[in-house]
C-alpha cells in the first residue's frame, strides 16, 4: 500500500508541477454540434479552435447519410477488416478516393484507418525497420515523430525546410530503405512543406517521401484533392496519407499510394491489422462528404475560405506579436510566454472568443501562440469580431 501511495504521490506532485508552468491542459465540455457558434460548459462561444476547414462536421446531408449508414449496416463493424469487419461502404470509399489519386500514381490504391494517428503509425512502421532510416521533419506531427520510434529504423531530423541539410544527410545514408517524412501543411505554423523539391530529392536518392496531409486534404487543390493536386506531383516514391476528421469533417484517415505500397500495409500494418473497423457508418457518410468536397460546392466553400484567410492577412496590424505568414486556414499568433497566451487565451474567452492557446511540448520553447483556424462556416463578420479582440487584447496586454 505504502509502494502505490509514493506512485499516486509522484503524479500528484507532477501535475502540480505542470500547473505551476502553465502546461496542464483542461478539456472543455461541447454540448452543441461543430459549428462557428457552440454552445461550451453552458456558455455559447464564437469558435476559431476547430479543424472543420470547411464546415461539413455539421452537414445535414452528412448527417442524414450516417444515419442511412446505421440503418444499412448497424452500429458496429464486429470484427477486424482482415475477419469479417470489411463492410461495403469501406471498399467503396477507398475505391472512391484511389478515384481521386489516378492522376498520382500509375496504379493508385487507398486504404482506409479508424484514425490519423493509427495511419502514420502504419505507415512508418511497415514501410521501415532495422535496415531503414527515416528522415524526419523537426516539425512534425507527434503522431510521425511516434511511428518513426516504433519502426525501429535509425532517426536523422532536418530542419524545418532544410532541404541542404536533408540533401547531406541523404548522401550520408547507407540504408538499403530511405524514408524522408514531412507534414504538408505544418499544423501549428500553416505553412505548406516544399513538396516538389522534396520530392526530386527523393527520386535522386531512391527514397520514399511520406506525406501527412492532414490540414490539407480538401482544402488544397482545385477539386479538394489535398497538396498533391496542389502541387501537381505524381511519383511511385510517394506514400500519401490524408485525414478524413477535419476538412472532410467525419472521422478517419486513409493511405493512397501506389497499389503495391498498399498491398504491403494490408499485410504488415498492425495497426490495421490488429484492430476493430470503424463502424461502416461513418464510411458511408465520409461517401457523401468526399462527393461534396469534390462538387461546385466543395469549390465554393474553398473560395470562401480564402476569402476569409485573406481577409485576416490583410488586417494584421499588430505591433508586440507575430503573426505567421501562413496561406492556410491555420493562422498563429506567437505571443512568447507559457502565461502571457494563457491570460490572452482568457481574456478571448471572457469576450466569448474560444481560440486555441499552444504550448510547449506541442511548440517550441517561448514561442507559445494562438492558434487561430479559419473556416468555410465563418462569416466575414465574425471574423472582424476577433480580429478587433486581438487587437485590443494586445494593445492592453502586450
Amino acid at each position: 500500500m505504502t509502494s502505490d501511495f509514493s506512485l499516486l504521490k509522484n503524479l500528484q506532485q507532477q501535475l502540480t508541477d505542470l500547473e505551476k508552468k502553465q502546461l496542464r491542459r483542461q478539456r472543455r465540455v461541447t454540448e452543441t454540434p461543430c459549428a462557428p457558434v457552440v454552445q461550451v460548459d453552458g456558455r455559447q462561444l464564437l469558435a476559431f479552435c476547430s479543424n472543420d476547414y470547411l464546415g461539413l462536421a455539421s452537414h445535414p446531408e452528412i448527417i442524414n447519410a450516417l444515419k442511412e449508414g446505421a440503418d444499412l449496416y448497424g452500429a458496429g463493424s464486429g470484427a477486424s477488416h482482415l475477419i469479417s469487419g470489411h463492410s461495403l461502404a469501406h471498399h467503396q470509399l477507398e475505391e472512391q478516393l484511389a478515384k481521386l489519386f489516378k492522376e498520382n500514381f500509375d496504379k493508385a490504391g487507398c486504404l482506409y484507418f479508424s484514425t490519423g494517428y493509427m495511419a502514420n503509425l502504419a505507415v512508418l512502421s511497415a514501410l521501415a525497420g532495422k535496415e531503414a532510416e527515416i528522415f524526419s521533419e523537426e516539425l512534425n506531427h507527434a503522431s510521425l515523430i511516434d511511428g518513426a520510434r516504433l519502426s525501429r529504423a535509425k532517426i536523422s531530423v532536418y530542419p524545418h525546410r532544410d532541404l541542404t541539410q536533408l540533401e547531406s544527410l541523404l548522401k550520408q545514408s547507407k540504408a538499403n530503405i530511405k524514408c524522408v517524412v514531412t507534414d504538408s501543411v505544418f499544423s501549428m505554423e500553416g505553412e505548406i512543406a516544399p513538396l516538389p523539391e522534396l520530392l526530386a530529392l527523393c527520386e535522386r536518392y531512391g527514397a520514399w517521401l511520406i506525406v501527412d496531409d492532414a490540414h490539407g486534404f480538401g482544402v488544397l487543390g482545385e477539386h479538394g484533392h489535398g497538396v498533391l493536386q496542389h502541387f501537381n506531383l505524381h511519383s511511385p516514391h510517394i506514400v500519401y496519407i490524408g485525414t478524413l476528421g477535419k476538412a472532410a469533417g467525419v472521422s478517419g484517415a486513409f493511405v493512397a499510394a501506389h497499389h503495391s505500397a498498399i498491398e504491403w500495409l494490408i499485410q504488415r500494418a498492425r495497426t490495421y491489422i490488429y484492430t476493430t473497423a470503424t463502424p461502416p457508418a461513418i464510411a458511408h457518410a465520409l461517401l457523401k462528404s468526399i462527393a461534396i468536397i469534390t462538387s461546385d460546392e466543395g469549390k465554393k466553400r474553398r473560395s470562401h475560405l480564402q476569402s476569409l484567410i485573406h481577409a485576416w492577412r490583410s488586417a494584421q496590424q499588430l505591433q508586440h506579436w507575430q503573426s505567421l505568414a501562413s496561406p492556410t486556414a491555420i493562422q498563429p499568433v506567437i505571443i512568447g510566454s507559457n502565461e502571457k497566451v494563457m491570460a490572452v487565451g482568457a481574456a478571448l474567452l471572457e469576450q466569448g472568443l474560444w481560440v486555441g492557446a499552444i504550448r510547449p511540448p506541442t511548440v517550441p520553447l517561448n514561442t507559445a501562440r494562438l492558434r487561430i483556424t479559419l473556416s468555410a462556416a465563418h462569416t466575414h463578420e465574425q471574423l472582424t469580431t476577433l480580429i478587433a479582440a486581438i487587437h485590443d487584447c494586445e494593445a492592453s496586454m502586450a
